[in-house]
């Protein structure tokens, strides 16, 4: 019970605390307000499914770098298919997520085929999508996608938008998927120790094409929701997410899990890091602020895993080999 309430196993709750006194006492007029929270839950939905879309191959041993121009790609995809394709949304939206997951296919053939490091594989997919989303948007909006679109994105239930629930329905399933199945066990294992999960039976190379897949849909879903939340296609929204994302992912891995990477703790850590730029920009602080804030989040969250009890993570990874091969036997 102690360590579980220790500062090192829940750091982003201490952190909220503590930013949610300040700001409330700096400025209680427009922190407090509700429509603040709503709108900060809504506008970090999308950034939520880009971390869990980064979270997936990255627990399998794949750092995906893409992430951000996946979702802009997708973003200026759907805009297309709707304005200018002039498909109905009932094609339009499951089109668009299956491209996601064969871009993440495609990303995966150049790892497990090609031998390229993830993260150069990953840098050079971003450049081609971000060439892509250039040319099928002509570096310009597109517009006129017409009213029912919108509505997916805008939609209310209980005061809170559609984005929010999909967000919470994708981290249910990825959580159950990670944390109560062989196949969750087997990535933990595949990413934190490749070669010794190989002698356990796990297919890594499978692993990777399969996470990356699924990491491409649900960026590919956040592409199509963020098209729907602006009512355009913007080509240059999509590669900001990456830095959030990513920052929300290595931070997350601190929290709850020992240093491993873990959906609630992506989750928490992603909505602590938005409370602290809502406030900063409450406060009147400048734009560039949110860079900065971002990126010495993300230094620091690495810093910060890298400190966790390699005891536990190490034994945690034993624990995994060893159920492995005995299944495998």
């Amino acid at each position: 019970m102690i360590r579980a309430l220790s500062f090192r196993n829940i750091s982003a709750v201490y952190i909220f605390v503590a930013m949610f006194i300040v700001f409330s006492i700096w400025i209680p007029e427009k922190f407090l307000q509700v429509g603040v929270w709503r709108s900060l839950l809504d506008a970090e939905a999308l950034t939520g499914l880009a971390a869990i879309a980064a979270l997936i191959p990255l627990v399998a041993g794949s750092l995906n770098l893409a992430v951000g121009a996946q979702v802009g790609f997708t973003a200026i995809l759907s805009a297309w298919l709707l304005g200018r394709a002039g498909l109905p949304i009932a094609l339009q939206l499951p089109l668009v997520v299956v491209v996601g997951a064969l871009i993440g296919l495609v990303t995966a053939l150049v790892i497990t085929r090609l031998r390229v490091e993830p993260i150069i594989a990953t840098l050079g997919v971003s450049s081609i999508l971000l060439a892509g989303m250039a040319w099928l948007s002509g570096s310009q909006q597109i517009l006129d996608l017409g009213p029912d679109y919108r509505e997916i994105a805008t939609t209310q239930v209980g005061g809170v938008t559609l984005p929010v629930y999909i967000l919470l329905a994708v981290a249910l399933v990825t959580w159950y998927v990670l944390e109560r199945t062989p196949v969750g066990r087997r990535m933990y294992a595949a990413g934190y120790n490749p070669d010794g999960a190989r002698l356990a039976g796990v297919r890594v190379e499978r692993l990777q094409v399969g996470t990356l897949m699924a990491g491409g849909a649900i960026a590919a879903l956040a592409g199509a929701l963020l098209t729907s939340r602006i009512n355009a296609g913007d080509p240059t929204v999509g590669p900001s997410f990456l830095l959030p994302a990513l920052t929300a992912v290595f931070l997350g891995s601190t929290q709850f899990r020992g240093g491993r990477f873990n959906v609630w703790g992506t989750i928490v850590a992603m909505y602590v890091l938005a409370v602290g730029i809502k406030g900063l920009q409450l406060g009147g602080s400048p734009r560039w602020v949110n860079d900065l804030f971002y990126g010495v989040a993300l230094l620091l969250a690495v810093a910060l895993a890298q400190w966790s009890p390699v005891v536990h993570r190490t034994s945690a990874i034993r624990r995994v080999t060893r159920l492995l091969r005995r299944r495998a036997t």
